[in-house]
């Protein structure tokens, strides 16, 4: 079962002084690149969130961040008194003004507000990580019911290009006859006398140059393989990326040693086909 690499997860903890929202999106990439935003609070627990992303969703391009509003009254911030208080008989000594004027100005002078370093509360943060998991879990869901879109997509490609084959091998015989019409007609046109045996044997020769036996029966391999690979265990975009390259590489074959109009016709259908899917292999995990 396949999974895509574009995803949405998000929960929202409710603390008693704190609403905490946490987003996961992501988006498709040939590694794990993981962009976090989070309070100076959280930071230290990066790394560990970092190993448990990567652990969890393996890979893509991936903003995770944790959003903080306080609901009720909870500041790290205090009014350092003694310090205000001084600025205002200092200034009272410079300018004549009332109280909350210099009040106003005195919380502005440096030392004025003390900001204490808060410190992660361990119940809290477990509560946090909880919920982290749960973000991971709604976008895992998310990017599987985006690779369900995929695959069937895949599947109705990889049938179309089935189906083109077949035609091609179909016709194949036709080609090889009329390759062989096409020389006989040019050599009699040359009204020269010719050696039947030996034309019959350069005839040969350059048909087999021709032929694409061995690349209609690898297609078709590389098409069961790539839905065997779909239908695995394993989210696998690389391999499947592989397969599609040795797909693409047979299609040209076949294309490049047709000579033959209406075979090049499919082929392009088939061509078109594929860039189609290889597009879409992008986004696989």
């Amino acid at each position: 079962m396949i999974h895509s690499m574009t995803g949405y997860g998000k929960s929202v903890l409710q603390l008693p002084t704190k609403k905490i929202t946490i987003e996961l999106k992501s988006l498709n990439s040939k590694n794990l690149d993981l962009n976090a935003r989070m309070p100076s609070i959280y930071r230290e627990k990066e790394l560990h969130l970092r190993k448990l992303m990567a652990k969890e969703l393996t890979r893509g391009k991936i903003d995770f961040s944790i959003y903080v509003e306080a609901t009720a009254e909870d500041t790290s911030t205090k009014i350092n008194t003694p310090v205000v208080k001084q600025y205002i008989q200092q200034l009272k000594n410079v300018v004549d003004g009332n109280e909350l004027d210099l009040l106003k100005m005195a919380v502005r002078f440096p030392d004025a507000l003390n900001t204490e370093r808060e410190e992660i509360d361990n119940n809290e943060w477990e509560q946090i990580e909880s919920e982290i998991k749960v973000a991971i879990a709604a976008i895992n869901e998310y990017r599987l019911n985006e690779g369900k879109v995929l695959e069937a997509d895949f599947k109705d490609r990889v049938a179309i290009i089935a189906n083109l084959l077949e035609q091609v091998i179909t016709m194949d015989p036709e080609r090889v006859e009329g390759v062989r019409e096409r020389l006989k007609k040019g050599v009699e046109e040359l009204k020269e006398k010719y050696d039947e045996n030996r034309f019959e044997q350069e005839l040969v020769y350059y048909i087999e140059k021709f032929d694409i036996t061995e690349e209609k029966v690898r297609l078709k391999n590389h098409l069961e393989y790539f839905i065997e690979t779909l239908n695995s265990k394993d989210s696998n975009g690389k391999k499947l990326g592989f397969i599609g390259q040795e797909m693409g590489r047979e299609i040209n074959t076949i294309g490049s040693k047709s000579n033959y109009a209406p075979m090049q016709q499919l082929v392009v259908q088939m061509k078109d086909e594929l860039e189609k899917i290889k597009e879409q292999l992008l986004n696989v995990l």
